[in-house]
């Protein structure tokens, strides 16, 4: 679905212009033309691909989908594929957007993802001193939107696992720590498939050899990769505590259970020594102990309560019990 095609001249905007009018302003070294498509059909790709003369391996990434986060160089053409990361309680949305940009034209297209990106355009259109620089600046700014919206999901994570890590000691909710343990754990692997491929090509776009479309905004492109450094450091900081509670949850089931094996020692032994005694009299000789006493029942049971007594007390003492 086409969302927009604007005309852009001297950092300001000019008009919408109809699609079958592209080809028009293309070339013509003054003016770009900015194209949002959301979803696009084949059709529409291939009216793309034909406007701008974009490459076929490209325009098969993005027809295909499921792309590894990458930034790639055609001749005078960057193309970038970002991943839009969409966190709702239990479940993650995983979109993509794949940017063309060239040295008049960009053209952006969004699949299976709900963020849209009119803000991005109208930050662009309030900077015109920095929207003289071209579709250079604004495959910048629709990278930096893409960017900027993985720190609130790094905040959230972290408030995730802080909210286990309060429940780590309380008893009997060792199961139930693991698990959430493990789907934020997932999570944060989603965004690390996002963050950290993109970190290694952001590189391709500041310092060195640079595509010409980029030479003039090479300080943007490197702030964008300061700010996936930074939430590398989150995540990999996520990670690490997350695997240490997870080692702290299973040492305190292990500990769990050794208290529930000390209980059941304590009570097996205080009724061993019962059964012992009530096994001693049982058996079937003439001649016993007591055997034809009046009082014998009583001074038997008297006996095998005052030594389970006793057990019991030694037993709740040593915090057996």
């Amino acid at each position: 679905m086409l969302i927009n095609c604007v005309l852009y001249q001297d950092g300001k905007r000019i008009r919408d212009i109809p699609v079958d009018e592209i080809g028009q302003w293309i070339g013509r070294g003054d003016s770009f033309v900015w194209v949002a498509l959301r979803d696009a059909t084949n059709e529409e790709l291939a009216a793309a691909q034909t406007q701008f003369d974009l490459p076929d391996l490209a325009i098969e990434d993005v027809r295909n989908g499921h792309q590894r986060p990458k930034i790639e160089e055609y001749g005078d053409t960057v193309f970038a594929v970002l991943h839009l990361i969409e966190s709702s309680g239990h479940d993650v949305n995983v979109g993509e957007l794949a940017i063309f940009a060239g040295r008049d034209y960009v053209l952006s297209v969004r699949n299976r993802s709900e963020q849209g990106f009119l803000g991005v355009r109208a930050r662009c259109e309030r900077e015109p001193e920095l929207l003289r620089y071209g579709s250079s600046f604004v495959l910048y700014a629709l990278m930096d939107a893409v960017v900027d919206r993985y720190f609130p999901l790094i905040d959230a994570f972290e408030i995730e696992l802080e909210a286990i890590e309060e429940k780590i000691f309380d008893q009997g909710a060792a199961r139930s720590n693991v698990q959430r343990l493990y789907a934020l754990k997932h999570k944060v692997m989603i965004l690390r498939h996002a963050v950290a491929p993109l970190s290694e090509a952001m590189t391709k776009l500041y310092g060195g050899r640079v595509p010409a479309l980029c030479a003039q905004t090479q300080e943007y492109f490197r702030d964008i990769s300061d700010h996936l450094y930074r939430i590398n450091g989150g995540i990999d900081t996520i990670r690490d505590t997350i695997s240490t509670a997870i080692q702290v949850n299973l040492a305190m089931v292990t500990i769990e259970t050794g208290e529930v094996g000390k209980r059941l020692t304590g009570w097996a032994a205080i009724f061993a020594v019962a059964t012992t005694i009530v096994g001693i009299w049982g058996m079937n000789f003439e001649h016993m102990p007591e055997l034809k006493w009046e009082y014998g029942y009583v001074f038997a049971l008297a006996v095998i309560a005052g030594v389970c007594g006793v057990m019991w007390y030694y037993f709740r003492r040593a915090k057996w019990l």
